[in-house]
């Protein structure tokens, strides 16, 4: 799903020294602000007094609470991080609903797209080990890879896709996962899409991401799992955490997910990311994910050790893409590094964070604010209402300014509710009266076959048809509408509860089918299905 690009905002300072600088001459609480010895463009506009953090913290438990009382979500646990370490780390709720199984700090998640900075920092890790560069293009190590223009596959980087540039259209190749495609035969069909402009559109991408990080992985030698293993989460000490969805699945101590039916929360689906890991599949637990704040907010280094060279982690978490030109001329604008959101808070201070989403059951954010070397991770185990960001946001406000300055709750829901918006435009509706007959149902019956999403068969069952399609070999009843129109019920990660897609047949004067358009896939700009 979306990991909330709006939501997941970054911003760098473009004056100045890089990350070491900030950090190491971050004033103390108690210094009057402006600090003089600060750049112009690190400057911020509101001090925070001696005292103000502890008081935060120690707010955190009511505010939990409060938000997992109000939002009706089964479990949640939460970390923060300060000046290095983990001062915070508790769950609240339970893994699944109907159980007395408890969320602690050691419980696992999906993560979702909150993957796209951990694997940013893998990457990261590896160019500074000099294998490769942000700049290193994706071809040199997948030779096999190809995008819709010859000369964007020969220049587009490892850094191009992380920062959701390379041209691919939004969320590319995600519906090819949702029919059982693996990640390298996603990858391969990626070349079949129409490509947006190359470095100057933003288009969320999970397999963008994938792309670079299998390049990265192809250079180390390994597979992706193991090189993130060896990376970042072995060094760091991050037990509980993996690239891999079996691993997820034997731990004692998960989160089980969970979608709204009505105003209750059910585990009814299990998301499983292996084909777009490094973008979304990763799992951890936020006493893991608080080891990692910190060796970012560090520049790299944890426990006196370097993890990531410094000159290899900045690129990711400073601003190199406009993700939000605003709506308004008062509104900040988002903007995106290498897998890290980049934003200003209403302080003026500068964060990097991100956001995830699984409709299926996940819902994760972190917020980092490196002048204050302060970061706190948040974790759910239910599909997004708003509620993690909504947390997040309240801690920042009580940090800067001692008061939380809006409800954030509803804020956020409004942003994420088209996550579970039911798709298709005939979602509510009813066919018309007099609906115009089909022709008979053998003449739609065949194969058909589209470049980017394969075969597909139309299956005469009596006196219904079928769609058949994917490696799975998925089947999905169609309903007949009007004319040579029919519909049916979608259904997976992309495909919120409730939505329809519409099947318009293509028949000619002899009343036999030659193609079909399928509605569910018009974003991919590719959804027509041609006759064998």
């Amino acid at each position: 799903m979306p990991t909330l690009p709006l939501i997941a905002r970054r911003q760098a300072a473009k004056i100045g020294a890089g990350l070491s600088f900030a950090i190491a001459t971050r004033a103390s609480a108690a210094e009057p602000l402006p600090d003089p010895s600060l750049s112009p463009s690190q400057t911020v506009g509101v001090a925070v007094p001696p005292g103000q953090i502890d008081q935060a913290i120690a707010k955190l438990d009511g505010l939990t609470k409060d938000l997992l009382s109000r939002s009706g979500v089964p479990g949640l646990a939460v970390a923060v991080v300060r000046d290095g370490e983990t001062v915070y780390a508790k769950g609240f709720g339970v893994r699944k609903t109907g159980t007395t199984d408890a969320v602690d700090a050691d419980t696992v998640f999906q993560l979702a797209s909150v993957s796209k900075s951990v694997s940013a920092t893998v990457v990261a890790q590896q160019v500074g080990l000099g294998g490769i560069a942000w700049n290193t293009p994706v071809i040199r190590h997948l030779p096999w890879f190809a995008l819709n223009d010859r000369w964007i596959t020969r220049h587009v980087t490892l850094g191009d896709m992380f920062a959701h540039r390379s041209g691919l259209p939004d969320h590319a190749g995600d519906d090819l996962e949702d029919l059982g495609y693996d990640r390298r035969q996603v990858l391969e069909r990626l070349r079949w899409l129409p490509l947006h402009s190359f470095r100057d559109e933003y288009d969320y991408t999970n397999f963008g991401v994938t792309a670079a990080a299998e390049a990265a992985a192809v250079a180390a030698g390994t597979d992706w799992a193991n090189l993130a293993e060896k990376a970042v989460y072995g060094p760091l000490g991050m037990s509980s955490t993996s690239s891999r969805f079996a691993d997820f699945e034997r731990r004692p101590n998960r989160a089980v997910g969970h979608i709204r039916t009505g105003d209750l929360f059910v585990a009814k689906y299990q998301r499983q990311p292996d084909a777009q890991s490094p973008a979304g599949g990763v799992s951890s637990s936020v006493r893991d994910m608080a080891l990692w704040l910190a060796m970012v907010l560090q520049g790299g280094t944890y426990g006196g050790k370097r993890i990531v060279a410094q000159e290899a982690l900045l690129p990711a978490v400073t601003a190199r893409i406009v993700t939000d030109h605003g709506t308004d001329m008062t509104a900040r604008p988002g903007l995106y590094g290498y897998g890290f959101g980049v934003g200003i808070q209403p302080s003026g201070r500068v964060t990097m964070s991100h956001s995830g989403a699984f409709y299926l059951g996940a819902a994760t954010n972190f917020v980092l604010i490196p002048s204050l070397g302060l970061g706190i991770i948040v974790l759910s185990n239910a599909f997004p209402v708003g509620v993690v960001e909504a947390l997040s946001a309240s801690f920042a406000d009580l940090v800067q300014f001692g008061r939380v300055t809006r409800d954030w709750l509803p804020a956020y829901r409004g942003l994420v509710a088209g996550i579970s918006a039911p798709t298709g435009s005939l979602v509510g509706k009813s066919p018309p009266p007099g609906a115009a007959p089909p022709s008979n149902l053998q003449n739609y019956a065949g194969l058909y076959e589209n470049d980017y999403y394969g075969p597909a068969e139309i299956l005469g069952r009596g006196d219904g048809l079928a769609l058949r399609i994917g490696p799975k070999g998925l089947q999905y009843p169609l309903r007949h509408w009007d004319g040579s129109v029919f519909v049916y019920t979608p259904d997976g990660e992309n495909a919120p509860d409730g939505s329809v897609s519409a099947i318009t047949f293509k028949v000619g004067g002899s009343g036999r089918a030659s193609a079909f358009s399928n509605e569910f896939y018009a974003t991919s700009g590719r959804n027509a299905f041609v006759r064998r």
